[in-house]
């Protein structure tokens, strides 16, 4: 307890210290879940749902599969890579009943960078969605995947619906490019084999590693980190713990837009909503705001989970209004900076908060959030959850005081072993037990903690340090801007220069008028220097926008 420093500010509702062992590993989540919720629908996707017991059945067939027709051992690296479909949840759940380690892979990775991930992490097996086949056919000799697991958009849709949409997605609209993978094995047959097949439990504890969860690779090339089922359950123990007041088991609808391979999405919404007796709505892709909107509408929801550019770019859609809010009760922006100007209109128009939180894939991934009992504070990240304890660090590692700007660090249960198989980088990032995140921030005289920005795009002008989270968020309120990304440039006066990239909401806003506009609100070494227009920013696939790649 003493480890842990509380202020004033901390939530009545919640306890400072859970027990984050309420589950002996994730399996034993699952299985508690499943024979507690069994008739309840538990995953929907394209209007078609599974039951948690129909999961079950699912789940304990590829597990039961990978046991009788494998030689994959406990421990062994699997990958999954595909969007957010039935498939995701069963392969998820079933590898980890088989003991493996799961390895997320986002879908839209070039061979290149799916020949590092699985090269780098050791991978043996891949489920991969047919759509992105052709990108593994010239890389698979170069890795040590033995069994190439390939999947279709409808598979798991059932009848002539699945059929219809696998004949639409590869021979209307040409989704399905040609490949080559002689030894795959399709995963409908793995689940028939399966299902005719026995399972052996697998004796899975807290230490066992169940993720390897790569980095977004933002700062530098990506690396995995190794999560542990005791690192994911006291995660979903401490939000649980947060929001847990708020719940009806077995009666609640969550909207998943987020990927399912994103940690935030992964955790928070697959496995903790899970073990709440949940109804998941998967919705396969969000950029489709019409066909996002639609799911709305069928499926109001309870809670709702997003990015910043998510939530702006749903209020900016025609039919938004059409949708009914009325039963939501939270909604949580994470994986970057929610803007004030988003909070505050999504409050407007839809009546409830969007409360912020903070995380990485190296701490499971929530530190901090928001309260949800009307304290929360709009531009901030909120306070630590429970048996968390984050500080503020200078350059040598020494804690600073309240409202100094320094590195964010965060101790507690849900933070990684480390880097899989980079015991320098591991050391690098740690000062004793405090997880260096590499965001600058400084915490306020009651706790709430504030990010300034990340610590590698701190633009230098002049020997000042400016923050593009700064900028960005006067720029993003100018009445005809959309969307804005800022990063530095080198300049030979100034060593860096402020650069603005933006999407106009307006075509007639001209560059004079947000360089005014920053005049008004910026002191002069903060306002960009140059403006330029864009019809769209280099974005994720979550929809974080990429300042690496503004140019």
């Amino acid at each position: 307890m003493s480890d842990f420093i509380w202020f004033k500010s901390y939530p009545d509702y919640v306890p400072h210290v859970v027990d984050v062992k309420q589950y002996s590993s994730i399996v034993d989540l699952y299985d508690q879940t499943v024979a507690k919720y069994k008739a309840n629908q538990a995953f929907v996707n394209m209007d078609k749902a599974l039951t948690y017991g129909e999961l079950d059945e699912m789940v304990t067939a590829f597990a039961s599969y990978i046991q009788n027709h494998t030689k994959l051992k406990k421990g062994d690296r699997i990958a999954i890579q595909m969007p957010n479909l039935l498939q995701f949840p069963v392969v998820l759940f079933g590898s980890l009943k088989a003991g493996l380690t799961v390895v997320t892979t986002n879908p839209l990775y070039t061979k290149e960078e799916m020949l590092h991930q699985f090269s780098d992490l050791d991978c043996k097996a891949i489920v991969i969605l047919e759509n992105f086949a052709n990108q593994l056919e010239p890389i698979l000799g170069k890795t040590n995947i033995e069994y190439v697991f390939t999947t279709k958009i409808g598979d798991l849709l059932g009848g002539l619906k699945g059929s219809i949409v696998n004949l639409v997605v590869k021979h209307v609209k040409k989704m399905v490019p040609p490949f080559s993978l002689p030894t795959a094995i399709d995963l409908k047959k793995v689940l028939q084999l399966g299902k005719a097949s026995s399972y052996q439990k697998v004796e899975v504890n807290l230490d066992d590693i169940a993720f390897l969860q790569y980095t977004g690779g933002t700062t530098g090339v990506a690396k995995g980190a190794v999560l542990t089922h005791g690192n994911i359950c006291a995660n979903v123990c401490q939000v649980y713990a947060w929001i847990g007041n708020l719940f009806v088991p077995g009666k609640e609808t969550v909207i998943t837009a987020l990927p399912l391979y994103h940690i935030f999405a992964l955790t928070v919404n697959c496995i903790l909503f899970f073990s709440c007796g949940s109804k998941n709505v998967l919705i396969t892709n969000p950029r489709d705001m019409k066909a996002y909107m639609k799911d709305l509408r069928k499926y109001p929801p309870h809670y709702l989970t997003g990015v910043n550019t998510l939530f702006n770019g749903m209020m900016h859609h025609p039919e938004f209004d059409s949708v009914s809010w009325s039963q939501m009760k939270i909604s949580i922006g994470g994986g970057m900076a929610v803007q004030d100007f988003v909070a505050r209109e999504w409050e407007r128009r839809t009546g409830k908060p969007l409360l912020e939180a903070y995380g990485l894939s190296e701490t499971s991934p929530a530190a901090t959030v928001n309260p949800i009992d009307g304290t929360h504070r709009m531009g901030t990240i909120g306070l630590p959850i429970p048996n968390t304890d984050v500080r503020i660090l200078d350059d040598d590692g020494n804690a600073l005081g309240i409202n100094e700007i320094g590195e964010i660090a965060i101790k507690g249960p849900q933070v990684m072993k480390g880097y899989y198989n980079k015991p320098e980088e591991t050391e690098k990032c740690f000062a004793g037990p405090y997880f260096r995140t590499g965001d600058i921030g400084y915490m306020d005289e009651d706790g709430f903690f504030r990010i300034v920005d990340r610590k590698k795009e701190m633009i230098l002008v002049s020997g000042f340090n400016v923050y593009p989270n700064e900028i960005e968020k006067v720029i993003v309120e100018h009445p005809k801007v959309l969307e804005v990304g800022v990063r530095g440039v080198p300049d030979e006066r100034t060593s860096e220069a402020v650069k603005a990239f933006v999407v106009a909401k307006d075509p007639s806003l001209t560059e004079e008028e947000v360089k005014a506009y920053c005049r008004e609100h910026l002191t002069n070494y903060k306002i960009p220097k140059y403006v330029v227009f864009r019809d769209e920013l280099p974005k994720s696939n979550v929809g974080k926008i990429l300042r690496r790649k503004l140019q």
